[in-house]
């Protein structure tokens, strides 16, 4: 048996609760992975909320993890891993629980120089920002813009941003946010009026910027005016009725394009060889290593769940043992 957190239902964060389950045993193409830390994200708290219709019940939430192969193949027992996908937490078990089984392809080494907590922070909000870079067609020399930098996905973007060789800059709300990501080496602007962003970013890149990576759903009219020629907009997130209003002349003028990113169209086999490219690059120096996330026991998970329901605080992630 083992402890796991589980919902039968959805619509309340109330419908968590921690529960003695049975610990999984794997098929003949999984393995079952102690989990060690295991992030938490706000798409596992929209979850629990119903937002995704295809989620089935009774289950066990949670996409993240990072910990040691305990059960499988004989030549896999005892590695450190870690994992992510759209998989878990909605149609099979999650990793907010002691043990997950998991695809044997679905997982990755875990970067050595990376605690546990520090690699289980990192799925979601890395293999995210990798895909919005990626498919925003980032290059280096490229003029990149991160609107909501100070968050988990936006920091994410930064530093893989750097590591394409893109020039980087972050877009915050708050001073203290600007300050904070000067001390981490990046240059940011302060965000305002919603007209004011293109004259902000011409500033950093006067021709306008290749890419803007708008990880807050809220910007996307106004960083029309902020692209350079045949630049691109990335895009995660809507507002709360899914409506945006777009200057598409200008857009088409430009010579613009959008790209909708969306973390739940890739599983853990999909995302495994981003994290085993992001292994490496931790491993060479080339990705700096996360902050450290606040680490939560299992025990306080209602707790966890709704202070990121309600926006509060740095990443956190759960830790057995």
């Amino acid at each position: 048996m083992m402890k796991a957190l589980r919902f039968d239902r959805t619509g309340n964060l109330d419908a968590l609760s921690l529960e003695q389950v049975p610990s999984p045993r794997p098929q003949p193409d999984e393995v079952v992975v102690e989990v060690c830390a295991a992030g938490l994200n706000p798409s596992d708290v929209k979850n629990v909320l119903g937002r995704f219709p295809y989620t089935t019940l009774p289950r066990t939430p949670g996409r993240d993890f990072a910990g040691v192969v305990v059960d499988g193949p004989a030549e896999l027992i005892g590695e450190e891993v870690w994992g992510t996908g759209k998989e878990f937490g909605f149609v099979r078990d999650g990793s907010h629980a002691e043990r997950i089984a998991v695809p044997l392809d679905g997982i990755a080494p875990k970067p050595s120089l990376l605690t546990f907590a520090q690699a289980a922070s990192c799925g979601v909000p890395y293999t995210t920002a990798w895909d919005a870079l990626e498919r925003g067609g980032l290059v280096p020399g490229d003029g990149l813009v991160v609107i909501g930098a100070s968050g988990s996905v936006g920091r994410a973007a930064l530093a893989l941003g750097r590591w394409c060789g893109a020039q980087v800059i972050g877009a915050v709300r708050r001073p203290a946010q600007v300050e904070q990501l000067a001390a981490e080496g990046f240059e940011s602007i302060l965000l305002g009026e919603r007209d004011d962003l293109s004259a902000a970013v011409r500033r950093h890149y006067p021709a306008g910027a290749d890419l803007i990576f708008d990880t807050t759903g809220h910007w996307l009219g106004p960083s029309v005016a902020a692209l350079a020629e045949f630049g691109r907009i990335a895009v995660i997130s809507a507002p709360n009725d899914g409506l945006a209003e777009l200057p598409l002349l200008e857009l088409y003028r430009r010579g613009g394009s959008i790209v909708g990113v969306n973390s739940l169209l890739y599983d853990s086999r999909a995302c495994a060889p981003m994290l085993d490219r992001f292994s490496i690059a931790f491993a060479t120096g080339l990705l700096p290593p996360p902050p450290a996330p606040r680490e939560r026991p299992l025990s306080e998970a209602l707790m966890a769940y709704r202070e990121v329901a309600a926006g509060v605080g740095d990443k956190i992630v759960f830790v057995n043992g």
